[in-house]
């Protein structure tokens, strides 16, 4: 049995831009419905949703059978956590909160076997098919995707020196603990926010490794795709439907008080 071929990574490398969705109701079948939608990936949150490694499971198993990639972002930079991901079956990852260069390589070393990292080896793991992918320890980084996540003042300082590490495929851009590192809280729009992510997304591309943000508003998804973002979540379940919802509830309720 093979490697299964991570068509992120590889839509990635040729620099065609890649669209996806944000998942954070932690349901097997949100994202089973979700997936079968066309996009390029869609993200499961550890870190501000409320999954557990069991319903991650779920969720990859859900998608496995749709032509779009699962991204597990892992609740933190932590060995533990990335090695969990991987051993049921992810192979794209995002690791949050990365700041500078040295976190960068620990969030690599995470998903490396010995010698090069310090990923603990299991044999029967459903990310060998149970045992049935041959050399999977010598392959698997061949289709392992690993994303790290810019988020503070800090760490747009170090962005070159976060790409140049070995290991790391894109560099996703967050935009509300960004804005919130830079002194706007709450926001994720700000106008004195907006040429710092344009000049960030340069930045990463110009280092050779691929740019992601997320935004829900049409402009600045044209705008940062425009600017060289690869990797581009247009949304996310739970606002799909909560939006829906109000919008659903605002027409009817109208309807009826006009009688």
């Amino acid at each position: 049995m093979e490697l299964t071929r991570n068509a992120f990574k590889h839509g990635l490398r040729a620099g065609v831009p890649q669209i996806g969705l944000w998942s954070s109701l932690a349901s097997s079948y949100t994202v089973e419905v979700i997936a079968g939608a066309g996009l390029d990936w869609i993200l499961l949150d550890c870190e501000h949703a409320p999954n557990d490694l069991e319903s991650v499971l779920g969720q990859l198993q859900a998608a496995a059978a749709y032509p779009t990639t699962a991204i597990v972002r892992v609740p933190w930079n932590d060995m533990v956590a990335l090695k969990r991901v991987l051993d049921i079956g992810a192979q794209s990852v995002l690791v949050p909160f990365v700041s500078n260069a040295q976190e960068a390589a620990l969030a690599v070393s995470y998903t490396r076997y010995p010698p090069q990292g310090v990923r603990g080896v299991g044999g029967t793991t459903r990310a060998t098919r149970f045992g049935r992918i041959r050399d999977y320890a010598g392959r698997v980084e061949e289709e392992l995707c690993v994303l790290v996540q810019v988020e503070t003042g800090e760490a747009l300082e170090h962005i070159e020196e976060i790409c140049a590490v070995d290991g790391v495929d894109g560099v996703f851009i967050g935009p509300a603990d960004l804005h919130a590192s830079l002194g706007y809280p709450g926001e994720t729009a700000n106008p004195a926010v907006k040429p710092v992510i344009d000049d960030a997304i340069r930045r990463i591309r110009k280092a050779g490794k691929a740019p992601g943000i997320l935004t829900g508003v049409d402009a600045d998804i044209q705008r940062w795709l425009a600017a060289g973002a690869l990797f581009v979540a247009v949304g996310s379940d739970v606002g799909l439907l909560a939006r829906s919802a109000d919008e659903l509830a605002r027409r009817y309720r109208a309807a009826v008080a006009a009688g």
